[in-house]
């Protein structure tokens, strides 16, 4: 969880500004920063995971993956299952998750851009529909949300 302080007083939105001094503005926006930098760390974490993760099943089941591979996947149980349990094969119906977020949005990307450039040196068009980057934005926006405690300000 990420927890942070209420802080009504670095935003004309949610304070009256004539009232607050400069060292409270001061502290406000350093405790804004420091906040935003959990968040963006949450997000790195995230990303971390998957840099551990991504692909996994290829190596778990290899033979499995093989033997599928050397049909041209005209066998491919294992590519069927391959979509359901990563998050990132996003230009197939079936691959994008029902949460989808940016995080599984820059996965894909990694992955078309580094197998299409270690295949054949370039990297076909990627295209995603709006429908499903504005899902992706609003369920990292709600990701983010469910990680964030908000405490009391504690007054001197």
């Amino acid at each position: 969880m990420i927890v942070i302080t209420k802080s009504p007083t670095a935003d004309t939105r949610t304070c009256d500004p004539t009232t607050v001094s400069k060292e409270t503005l001061l502290r406000s926006s350093e405790q804004h920063i420091a906040d935003v930098q959990q968040a963006i760390q949450f997000f790195t974490m995230k990303m971390h995971g998957e840099v551990w993760n991504h692909d996994r099943d290829k190596l778990t089941d290899i033979d499995w993956f093989h033997a599928d591979f050397v049909t041209g996947f005209r066998e491919h149980g294992w590519w069927d299952r391959h979509r359901q349990i990563t998050r990132h094969h996003l230009s197939q119906p079936d691959g994008v998750p029902s949460d989808v977020n940016l995080l599984d949005v820059l996965e894909y990307i990694a992955d078309c851009c580094m197998a299409g450039m270690a295949r054949t040196g370039s990297v076909y068009p990627l295209e995603l529909p709006a429908a499903l980057l504005q899902e992706a934005f609003i369920n990292t926006v709600d990701l983010l949300k469910q990680q964030v405690v908000v405490k009391e300000e504690v007054k001197p």
